[in-house]
């Protein structure tokens, strides 16, 4: 496991420990390794220097799994380092890396991203950094490798503050501000559920790409958000307001309010993508207030707050945009009220931030 200490590399290397696999895990040593593993430490941007004692250990796997998410040149070196010494190198990369906009029902030969590159070794944009991901996984093993391209990915240990942003607001009751209609259809999964899923398909021997996320509408958002007050036991009142209120305002999707896009080209591309070839594969996802029952108990055993993610406690200082939106009647959808303007709604940011639903 390149990686193993957090969030989906966590899973993948929680799942391997109870089938009773013999697992290996490589990483940076910022984080205490999973018990019950072997640990190798290294910083895999030092290039080869990085991956020394990978290089040094002299030993051999069955299955690797990689869930970098920066330069592609790391995911280059380890996968050349280890093609002869592996049998099945699996990648998780991101439905990133399909060319933007993806179209709603997008499978898997759908147009890719142009200009990535396995040999970047700079600041690469998250979408050609993934696809640069896949091309090092396919140039080192070729028909040996999996692209598990993951949606959006939830679940206890997510460190990326989406789901526990949600849990945490509304933990502290009153109300709250519920982006769009609840009867917004949700695509994601469970990075349990993907764990469980790589290494069955790695087992089976499974090669190619693959979009691991749920069916559109596994979940809606108010099916999320009302599991969200369920689970936590808060006097939370949502008060949904309509998309159109929220931009005017200022508020940016995705970003001020996690997991929730607007209709149009970022909601087609991250909700409404096809998922029936991993499901044929044997991909399973369990229901939502599983994975938000869990996230929280996860979340309340860390006082809270996830490392690594900031913006998981809502502040009790809202923004602007959230103060312009508290008027007579909730601004509740369908009828929601005129609000302040506050500058027009910010796309470029929406765009760059909802595209980086990685791992």
């Amino acid at each position: 496991m390149l990686g193993g200490t957090e969030f989906v590399g966590r899973a993948v290397t929680d799942a391997a420990l109870e089938r009773g696999w013999d697992v290996t895990v490589f990483h940076r040593g910022r984080h205490a390794p999973p018990p019950g593993v072997s640990a190798l430490t290294g910083d895999r941007t030092a290039g080869e220097r990085g991956i020394a004692a990978l290089a040094e250990s002299g030993r051999g796997w069955d299955l690797v799994v990689d869930t970098w998410s920066g330069a592609p040149a790391a995911v280059r070196d380890a996968a050349r380092l280890l093609s002869g010494r592996a049998g099945h190198f699996s990648y998780v990369s991101s439905r990133s890396v399909y060319a933007h906009p993806a179209a709603p029902g997008l499978d898997e030969n759908g147009p890719l991203v142009t200009g990535a590159s396995p040999d970047d070794s700079g600041d690469v944009p998250y979408d050609r950094a993934k696809r640069g991901g896949e091309l090092a996984a396919l140039d080192a093993f070729g028909d040996r490798a999996l692209l598990a391209r993951a949606g959006l990915i939830l679940g206890p240990g997510e460190n990326i503050g989406r789901l526990p942003w949600w849990l945490s607001r509304i933990d502290r009751g009153g109300p709250v501000i519920a982006p769009g209609r609840p009867d917004v259809e949700l695509q994601y999964i469970d990075a349990r559920d993907l764990a469980v899923w790589i290494l069955d398909a790695a087992a089976d021997g499974l090669h190619g790409a693959y979009n691991t996320v749920s069916r559109p509408g596994h979940t809606t958002m108010g099916e999320l958000l009302e599991a969200c007050v369920r689970t936590t036991g808060s006097d939370a009142e949502l008060r949904w307001t309509a998309p159109e209120v929220l931009l005017a305002a200022g508020a940016e999707p995705w970003s001020d309010l996690p997991i929730w896009l607007p209709p149009g080209e970022l909601y087609d591309t991250l909700h409404r993508g096809d998922h029936t070839k991993a499901h044929a594969a044997g991909l399973r996802c369990r229901p939502v207030e599983e994975t938000v029952a869990d996230t929280w108990t996860w979340l309340r055993a860390l006082g809270g707050t996830p490392p690594g993610a900031p913006t998981a406690r809502p502040s009790a200082s809202p923004p602007n945009w959230r103060r312009s939106c508290w008027r007579p009647d909730g601004c509740r959808w369908p009828g929601a009220p005129a609000v302040r303007h506050l500058g027009a709604p910010k796309r470029r940011s929406c765009a760059r931030v909802a595209r980086r639903n990685h791992p």
